[in-house]
């Protein structure tokens, strides 16, 4: 796993924590849910197994906007843990197991 050094105070982690709450309660999430396709793996599943990941962790600097947040497996979302979504891609390139995302990816 990638180490790094946390630059976002308590205060600001709560407050996107909240944003991804409100986000997740509301209709633009429950359509994203709705499609069961998970953004990295392109992997189809039922809603109730889509989690919410921030593409850049809010820990590493990320916020809770809809740019940011995209449904994924469980398997996927374990995987990519606190990486950066380039991060995980050139990991998964350098192991031989491209993610489905990076084919739309700019990184």
């Amino acid at each position: 796993m990638v180490s790094f050094i946390s630059r976002v105070d308590e205060k600001t982690l709560k407050r996107e924590r909240q944003r991804a709450r409100d986000l997740r309660s509301g209709q633009w999430w429950k359509n994203q849910l709705g499609k069961g396709i998970c953004y990295y793996c392109e992997g189809h599943f039922h809603p109730s197994e889509l989690s919410m990941d921030h593409k850049t962790p809010v820990i590493r600097g990320g916020r809770s906007t809809k740019n940011n947040l995209v449904p994924c497996c469980k398997e996927c979302n374990n995987e990519k843990k606190y990486m950066l979504l380039c991060e995980w891609i050139a990991q998964r390139e350098e192991e031989g197991r491209p993610l489905a995302c990076a084919r739309q990816e700019l990184y």
